[in-house]
């Protein structure tokens, strides 16, 4: 039998990524819904069986500059409501949280490259233990407080890194979706302003990811799998 996912995507090269052939292995079809060009107010957060929120370079506290945010916080917390299975990734993480009422603010640091996480205790025997002393790829200059509810799985010094909120719920700020074999010039070139902006070398994260990319791959597949064994999509 097979299972529908939704994943919301905010810029076209910030993908599922290396997570879409344990989808596919799973049984469930893919669609992407391109914020840029479809409408959220026709899209119903409760039908697909697996919705996913995906990264992009912009903040949850733009909504006057983006105002689609708004509408994408309110469907996400519908999602929320229905204890329907939720995933976010970097911005989607974001949003989630702020959609539980917790703040999302600029650290005043862009933590960008590959680095490892510190796992929690409830990190430590979650999914997430696959990405132990794994370099993860972190793309991001914002960070959310822990929301109500949630279980905090991982940090880093800069800022939270991931939570969860029973087992239908799970939000990450890293990127363990990332594709640094087929997908990482594609980042290098969307995000160009963003790393001069910030000072860092384009030929510094291709080296990173010559050394980290497979090991992320295979931990963040992983990863991604065991969570979404876990999850209920019973209505």
């Amino acid at each position: 039998m097979s299972h529908e996912v939704s994943a919301i995507r905010h810029i076209h090269f910030e993908t599922l990524g290396t997570f879409e052939e344990v989808l596919e292995q799973a049984g469930y079809n893919l669609t992407y819904v391109d914020v840029g060009t479809q409408d959220l107010n026709r899209f119903d957060p409760l039908e697909p069986d697996l919705l996913v929120v995906l990264g992009g370079p912009i903040g949850v506290y733009e909504m006057d500059t983006y105002p689609f945010i708004k509408r994408e916080i309110a469907l996400i917390r519908s999602r929320l409501d229905a204890g329907l299975p939720l995933l976010g990734i970097c911005l989607g993480a974001q949003l989630i949280a702020a959609a539980l009422g917790a703040a999302v603010a600029p650290t005043g640091t862009k933590e960008i490259g590959f680095a490892p996480v510190e796992l929690t205790k409830a990190g430590q025997l979650g999914p997430l233990r696959h990405l132990a002393n794994v370099s993860v790829l972190h793309w991001h200059g914002d960070s959310f407080e822990l929301p109500g509810g949630a279980e905090l799985l991982a940090t880093t010094t800069i800022a939270n890194q991931a939570f969860s909120i029973g087992t239908n719920v799970l939000g990450v700020q890293f990127h363990p979706e990332a594709d640094t074999g087929n997908d990482l010039e594609a980042w290098l070139i969307g995000h160009a302003a963003e790393l001069a902006g910030a000072g860092i070398d384009p030929r510094h994260i291709r080296q990173q990811a010559r050394e980290n990319g497979r090991a992320l791959c295979q931990a963040g597949r992983n990863a991604f799998g065991e969570w979404l064994r876990n999850v209920s999509i019973e209505r």
